[in-house]
């Protein structure tokens, strides 16, 4: 049974120490997909660690962007990129996720306990783990 995407997102973070922000593609076929729907959300860690997530299909992928902020109120803006989803048919998603095929030039796994495989995670660019910027 593949992962959901939302424990992935958890671990990954945890297993950075907690990073200042990060951006990683994710395959749909490695996870199940239990944040279908949502675009921009907070994402509260069990250690009281909140992000800001940016996240949107593209066809083979799934792109999260995690930055550390304070929780907010974000369904206005979640229900603004949905609707810029809809009214663009979801053509520039599907073009992002075909240039990230030939884009992506890295690849990290996130250890998942109970689960026997590890899920690769993939960036454009390796990046400096703490780096603000």
């Amino acid at each position: 049974m593949r992962p959901k995407v939302s424990a992935v997102l958890t671990q990954y973070l945890k297993q950075c120490n907690e990073p200042p922000w990060t951006s990683y593609f994710i395959r749909y076929r490695d996870v199940y997909n239990d944040q279908w729907g949502k675009s921009h959300f907070n994402w509260t860690l069990d250690t009281g660690t909140n992000y800001h997530i940016l996240r949107t299909g593209c066809y083979p992928y799934m792109k999260y962007h995690c930055t550390k902020r304070p929780h907010q109120d974000l369904s206005l803006d979640d229900n603004f990129m949905k609707f810029i989803k809809v009214i663009n048919l979801g053509l520039p998603q599907l073009m992002y996720g075909l240039a990230a095929i030939i884009l992506i030039s890295h690849v990290e796994y996130v250890d998942m306990p109970g689960h026997k495989e590890k899920v690769p995670i993939y960036f454009l660019l390796k990046e400096d783990q703490g780096s603000h910027y």
